[in-house]
Parts: structure tokens; sequence; C-alpha cells
């Protein structure tokens, strides 16, 4: 593996990084990214697959509801700005900046990225990667990019001050600039912004919006039950002080041979979206305590992560117990 991967397969001190391109038994192509990491009794290896065919999903696929939906193509379709999307390690945000920004890539569009490292190659994107050793970083990398006529940006992530201030020039300049950020939700993505340095006139000048999201697991359709201890008191308990109208069809997993007898087959998103509004924008500028931020949101049209899952729970597509691992609880 670690041949396939072009690491050295003589070094086994020290931790490194792979990537193998490769194709699964249906003959549709796959890249799997490699890390090992020295431990007492030898290496360890982590494998983490990525599948092209997601980035050409559509937004009803990756688990978004019409209501964001509809939101979220209206912000990316804005001619300039940024665009955060938000969440921990492994919540799936590259799969919907990708899918997102393989949309909006034409051939009239230059769509250009700055990574570390570059998760999946898409032909239809101009991307690079950092590579620190070289003094090539975030900030560098954005410099150069704003010489080459691009009409949307992605930056891998906002790490640190300067490259949140690249972000913000190129916003400035007329770029859509999409990155990444880690916090719990949207609102702590600018509260975030604010912490690193960025000063609130100018969040206020280009944050057009922030995605956050989870990925949960969703239930095998061909041996899931229908789960009849199941009441609809402790989905309401989940979400008060909201309240989840329409009908309730709870599943329980069961397990069989497609699902490895998990009772779980595929994961799909959580999402919680936030638009900045004028009033928004007041908040940010008068009152930037992140209660007051959320309660501004929510108030505007936003929905909680939770109050997401509780929706896909009262679908009948997972569980009570995923969406409760998965997301911040209700404030």
């Amino acid at each position: 593996i670690k041949l396939l991967g072009r690491m050295d397969v003589v070094e086994k001190r020290r931790p490194q990084d792979g990537r193998i391109k490769t194709r699964n038994p249906r003959g549709d192509e796959v890249e799997m990214r490699l890390s090992t990491l020295p431990t007492a009794f030898g290496e360890k290896m982590v494998m983490r697959i990525f599948d092209p065919d997601s980035t050409v999903k559509s937004l009803d696929a990756l688990g978004f509801s019409q209501h964001d939906a509809d939101r979220w193509e209206q912000l990316v379709k804005r001619p300039y700005g940024i665009v955060l999307v938000t969440g921990p390690t492994g919540s799936g945000k590259t799969t919907t900046l990708y899918s997102t920004l393989k949309r909006l890539a034409t051939e009239e569009v230059n769509v250009s990225t700055i990574e570390d490292p570059i998760e999946m190659i898409e032909p239809a994107f101009n991307q690079t990667q950092v590579q620190p050793h070289l003094d090539f970083d975030f900030p560098e990398g954005l410099r150069a990019l704003m010489r080459q006529d691009p009409d949307i940006i992605m930056v891998g992530e906002i790490r640190d001050l300067q490259t949140a201030e690249m972000a913000v020039q190129a916003a400035l300049t007329g770029h859509l600039v999409f990155s990444t950020l880690h916090t719990n939700d949207a609102p702590s993505a600018v509260s975030r912004l604010m912490e690193l340095g960025v000063p609130s006139y100018l969040i206020n000048a280009t944050v057009l919006g922030v995605l956050a999201q989870r990925l949960v697991r969703t239930f095998c359709t061909n041996c899931r039950e229908p789960d009849e201890s199941a009441q609809r008191e402790m989905l309401d308990a989940m979400v008060k002080p909201w309240q989840i109208s329409g009908g309730y069809r709870p599943y329980k997993p069961v397990g069989c041979v497609d699902c490895r007898m998990t009772g779980f087959r595929g994961r799909m998103g959580l999402y919680e979206l936030l638009t900045v509004t004028e009033g928004f924008k007041e908040k940010v500028s008068k009152e930037p305590n992140i209660d007051a931020l959320r309660h501004q949101a929510i108030s505007e049209g936003m929905r909680p992560l939770r109050l997401a899952g509780a929706l896909k729970v009262a679908e009948g597509l997972t569980t009570i117990e995923e969406i409760l691992a998965s997301t911040p609880p209700l404030s």
C-alpha cells in the first residue's frame, strides 16, 4: 500500500502522507488519501476514500432541505463576497464545496483553488497546493491567485489573520471567495473571524453567509424496520422550544448483507445556513457576542443543526441517537 501511495516503504519512524488513484469493482475511479503514524506496536495507517462522483451530486442528494437549497443557490450566485463552510474534520465540507464549485465552473468562469492538500483532482478547477517548505502558504498562494484573473477563489482553510485578510481583500476587489473554518455552528464562524482580528466593518462588507454542517449515517433501506417503541415525545423533547410539524415515521436499524450487518448504509449532511442580512450586520457591529448573533440568525430563518437532524428522523432516514451524537444542543 505504501508503494502504491508513493511513500517511503523503508521509513517507519516518521509519519507519512500518500495518495492512491484506483478503480472500484464497477470500474469507477476512486481516490484514497493515506496517512501513516508510528506507534509502539508498528505503523498505523488510515485510508480516507474519496468518490469523485460525489462532486456531481445535487443539493438534495447531499441532504439539503428545499428551504436551505434555495437559499444556498441564491448565496453562491452572488458576484463577489465570502461564503464560509464550517464544521469539524470529516463533516463533508470538501464535498459540499466541490459539488457547489463544479456547478459554477463553466468555460466562462475561472475557478481557482489553493488547498492543503488537494483533496480531489478536478479538471474543471485550477488547483494549487500550498508548500510551506518553499514559503508558499495560503496568504502567498492567494496573492498569486489574485494575479491569475480568477472569478471564483476557493481557499482550503482560513487558519490565521493573514489568510483572513487576503480573503477579505479578494472579496473587496470583486471576487467570490469560498473557504472553510472549524467551528461548532454557523454564527461561531463570524465570532472566529473577529477573534482572529478581522474588524467587524470588514466582516459586514464581505461575508455573505455561513454554512455549518455535519454527517450522519442513514438507514439501510433494504433491512430497516418500523420502530413501534419509538415515541413522538422523544423527538419533541430534542428540539424544544421548536416543534416538528407533519408525520413521524420512526425506523430502527436491523442489519443485512448489503450493509454488512450494521443497519446503516451511506451518509447524508445536516445543514445550518446563516445568511448575512442588514439586521445581522447591526448585531455584528453593536452586540457581537455569540448568543446575540445566534438569536438574530434564527429569527431571520436559520434552522439549527439539531432541528435539521430532527426533520431527518421524522422522515425515517436516521436515528435520534445519530443526531444527538453529531449536533450541538439547542440553546
